[in-house]
């Protein structure tokens, strides 16, 4: 949990019971809940956005190989060489 071990926070938890008065713990508790809240709508939007970003690759990578084969088939008709003339004895 944010990079601190259950120790470190049982530790803080109980600096943070000491000194903070107990006329102020609902005030405290109500400030978390806050934060928690935040953060996880915060995490919800993030997943949702990435969520959408996956989708909208995944749609757009077939028709990236559609117009790659397209494109290659028409370049290929353009390319087709012509058959080589021979050249006139005459001619410069």
């Amino acid at each position: 949990m944010f990079g601190i071990s259950w120790a470190e926070f049982i530790v803080i938890l109980l600096v943070a019971v000491l000194v903070i008065p107990t006329r102020y713990w609902p005030d405290v508790a109500r400030a978390l809940a806050r934060v928690v809240k935040f953060v996880r709508a915060l995490v919800w939007k993030i997943t949702d956005a990435s969520e959408k970003i996956k989708e909208q690759i995944d749609m757009e990578q077939p028709i990236d190989e559609l117009i790659n084969t397209t494109t290659k088939d028409v370049l290929d008709t353009f390319s087709v060489q012509k058959p080589k003339t021979k050249k006139r004895k005459g001619a410069k």
